[in-house]
């Protein structure tokens, strides 16, 4: 494969490397996908200034996110069956982040557990939560993210219900993958990952097995997670998971302005503007059209993040530009990791990192936390 250029490049190397099922699984969205694609079309909407004969020496991209400090402010997004992209990948994919200096998410749906991440990291990384109606094992998984000495509990708000996703209905998604014959020609073709996979025990939902009531293996687990997800999760919620965590707490999932208000009013320490990736409720607006109508209702009163349609620097510098204290990617990490392990996610935030930088300096920008809306076209 040659050098990525681009986020881009990744994915097309992901797409040849990945079986179809688990690249369709990252790739895909809700129903027609038209949030999943507005997501990434209303960034290019967005103009920026030329401005030149400005001292661009001694740039710094670096900030802080929840007052940690990052080397620049992108974390990579909680994203379930991160290891069925590489063997590992939560491992590895965390292992990258923490040497770039920016926040790793782990997915409650992650391959590898919350132990696993921790045996493998010194940074405190981030655990994003699921609530589920066994309430035993939510305060459970709480409980191990503590121990883990997770710095944040990321509490995701729409996955209430399960958005429809037609890819991963026609290709019969499970983890571990299924043994039909399309299953088995889907993997055949993809020697390089079968022998990673074979390589690692890891295979399954690790937070899960073993410590979800009755649920020892595949089949069990099937049945528990399509019953588990609480339809009834409301703002009450918040209080107690909030009081039993104790720690800094981020909302994810606010699309809203009425929504950001009463996020705020939690006392939660920030809240990701995000739709789910496009993989819940099509037709919604995208992520970043709602940014500055959330900034402007309650970003003097929390810290605001964003998530859904980054696939570039210059996306994340738009994302600041309207308020945004900090960013996330998923797909571009994602397709990292499927392309080249670990190396991949770094080549992912080098790749972001350089398009920063260099647009900041041509915006007329030596420091990060200098930009705001002057850098675009009004």
């Amino acid at each position: 494969m040659g050098k990525a250029l681009t986020i881009s490049d990744l994915k097309n190397q992901a797409q040849r490397r990945v079986p179809k099922m688990f690249f369709d699984y990252a790739d895909s969205g809700a129903w027609t996908e038209s949030t999943y694609r507005a997501n990434e079309d209303d960034f290019q909407k967005i103009k920026l200034r030329q401005r030149v004969l400005v001292d661009m020496t001694d740039r710094s991209l670096a900030t802080t996110m929840i007052g940690e400090n990052v080397s620049m402010p992108v974390a990579l997004s909680p994203t379930g069956l991160t290891g069925m992209q590489h063997a590992d990948g939560e491992m590895l994919a965390a292992k990258a982040a923490e040497e770039f200096g920016v926040p790793f998410t782990l997915s409650t749906m992650s391959i590898c557990s919350i132990e696993d991440v921790a045996s493998v990291t010194a940074r405190p990384f981030w655990f994003q939560l699921y609530v589920m109606k066994d309430r035993d094992f939510v305060n459970n998984l709480i409980d191990r993210a503590k121990a883990a000495k997770c710095s944040a509990l990321v509490l995701t708000l729409d996955l209430q219900i399960l958005g429809q996703r037609h890819k991963d209905l026609r290709n019969g998604l499970s983890a571990p993958p299924k043994f039909t014959p399309k299953h088995i020609w889907q993997m055949a073709t993809r020697p390089q990952w079968c022998l990673d996979m074979l390589r690692t025990k890891r295979r399954s939902f690790g937070n899960i097995v073993g410590h979800a009531k009755n649920v020892s293996d595949l089949s069990s687990l099937s049945s528990w997670t399509a019953e588990q997800f609480d339809p009834r999760l409301s703002w009450k919620d918040v209080e107690w998971i909030k009081e039993r965590w104790g720690g800094k707490l981020i909302l994810k999932g606010i699309l809203d302005e009425e929504d950001a208000r009463a996020a705020a009013d939690t006392g939660a320490d920030a809240i990701i503007v995000s739709n789910h990736g496009g993989r819940q409720l099509d037709g919604a607006l995208s992520s970043i059209a709602m940014l500055p109508k959330i900034v402007d209702a309650v970003g003097d009163r929390i810290e605001i993040h964003i998530d859904g349609g980054i696939r570039s620097g210059q996306d994340v510098l738009k994302a600041v530009a309207l308020g945004a204290k900090g960013t996330y990617i998923g797909r571009p990490f994602l397709y990292g990791l499927g392309a080249d392990g670990k190396q991949g996610v770094t080549t992912a935030l080098e790749i972001i990192r350089k398009e920063m930088d260099v647009t900041m300096a041509l915006c007329g920008k030596r420091l990060l936390t200098d930009v705001d809306r002057s850098i675009l076209v009004n």
